[in-house]
């Protein structure tokens, strides 16, 4: 009896050891996954080693990250710059790889560096990084004011640009050249939690579960200060946003389309990949992952951005590929079959999350043109 007795508390004494583990691991993950950290780059962002540059080109660590097609930033404290395609017939040793260097913004790319490969391009703002003028405003939000770039343009028909994980409002500058070309005017958001918006009151991002509110602020805004309709464009969890906004905003009849870069349609799976990404110890994981959604608010009675394809009433362009290990493109695979009188799949190879456009940014901003058109 007392053999019985005393496995008994063993193993109730490790069952609880296993439940305080994946509390504590579960706390760690939704501070992992969802506490913005401006300037943090995402899991899985290629860091390389920097080993000489010459005139128009840079010798980069050889790896998989290092290949991508496209055009990327490099970022390092205190350093960035922009980088174009590999150049294949440079002449370089096995273990590296030779992309073209188009500029260098910040610092010097000195040998040795450290540096990340991400999708934000540009820094500064419209006018400095793209010679665009623009003026600054504040949308009124429900925490306070939120600092946006409002670049005009002779449409009344506004684009506003949403960012998602891991990075900023810089981000959706790589479009800005292509939306102005096009005479559309764009208000590009930073919402709670960016720098100089106000912060969650909790203290977490939510995967767009509460930003989309701060989206539906922007859009009234645009459609006090002269736009007729607009349509939203979110990279990431901002794609979760534009979804929730076209789904709850009294002011749906208002959105003429959407277009999803990297959508975060399932919030489980982005959280174990993001929790997974930042060591949460693998015996525990389920259950950090389902104590990161319940700190989060994203618990199972909660349906998912876009649960029911037949509530989408306006057109949707899609942009994600299979090579997002944050958000599975088989979510935007299954949208895309459900409603294919609304969505278009535009599928992006070789590109990681919020990367589409920089893969092959000729070919996004084509299929991005052929569904603007009649949306104008």
């Amino acid at each position: 009896m007392r053999t019985a007795t005393a496995t008994a508390a063993a193993v109730t004494t490790t069952l609880l050891g296993a439940g305080v583990a994946a509390v504590a691991a579960g706390r760690y993950a939704a501070g992992a996954a969802l506490r913005p950290e401006p300037g943090r780059p995402l899991p899985g962002s290629p860091r390389l080693s920097v080993h000489s540059t010459a005139a128009g080109r840079v010798v980069l660590t050889r790896s998989l990250g290092s290949l991508r097609p496209g055009t990327y930033g490099l970022d390092a404290p205190g350093v960035h710059a922009v980088v174009g395609p590999v150049l294949p017939d440079a002449e370089h040793e096995p273990d590296t790889v030779v992309r073209r260097l188009v500029a260098v913004t910040h610092g010097s790319l000195d040998p040795g560096t450290r540096v990340t490969l991400t999708p934000q391009v540009h820094l500064g703002n419209p006018r400095s990084a793209l010679g665009l003028e623009h003026a600054d405003v504040d949308v009124p939000g429900e925490l306070g004011a939120l600092p946006a770039w409002f670049v005009p343009a002779a449409r009344d028909t506004w684009v506003i640009t949403v960012h998602g994980l891991g990075s900023g409002r810089e981000h959706p500058m790589v479009l800005m050249p292509f939306l102005h070309r096009h005479r559309l005017p764009v208000l590009d958001l930073a919402y709670r939690g960016d720098l100089g918006a106000p912060a969650s009151p909790d203290g977490l991002g939510h995967l767009g579960e509460s930003e989309w509110r701060d989206l539906d602020a922007a859009i009234r805004y645009a459609l006090r200060y002269g736009a007729r309709r607009v349509i939203l464009h979110g990279w990431s969890t901002g794609a979760a946003m534009a979804l929730r906004a076209a789904e709850r905003s009294a002011l749906a009849g208002r959105i003429s389309g959407l277009v999803l870069d990297s959508p975060v349609l399932d919030w489980h799976a982005t959280l174990r990949a993001l929790a997974a990404a930042r060591h949460t110890p693998g015996p525990v994981l389920p259950l950090a992952v389902r104590a990161a959604e319940s700190r989060a608010g994203l618990r199972a009675d909660h349906r998912p951005p876009l649960a029911d394809p037949g509530g989408l009433a306006v057109p949707v362009l899609i942009f994600h590929g299979p090579d997002d290990t944050l958000a599975p493109w088989e979510r935007s695979q299954r949208l895309a079959a459900a409603r294919p009188d609304l969505v278009t799949l535009h599928t992006v190879r070789e590109a990681g999350h919020g990367a589409m456009w920089n893969a092959d940014p000729a070919g996004y901003e084509e299929a991005l043109r052929r569904f603007l058109t009649p949306l104008m």
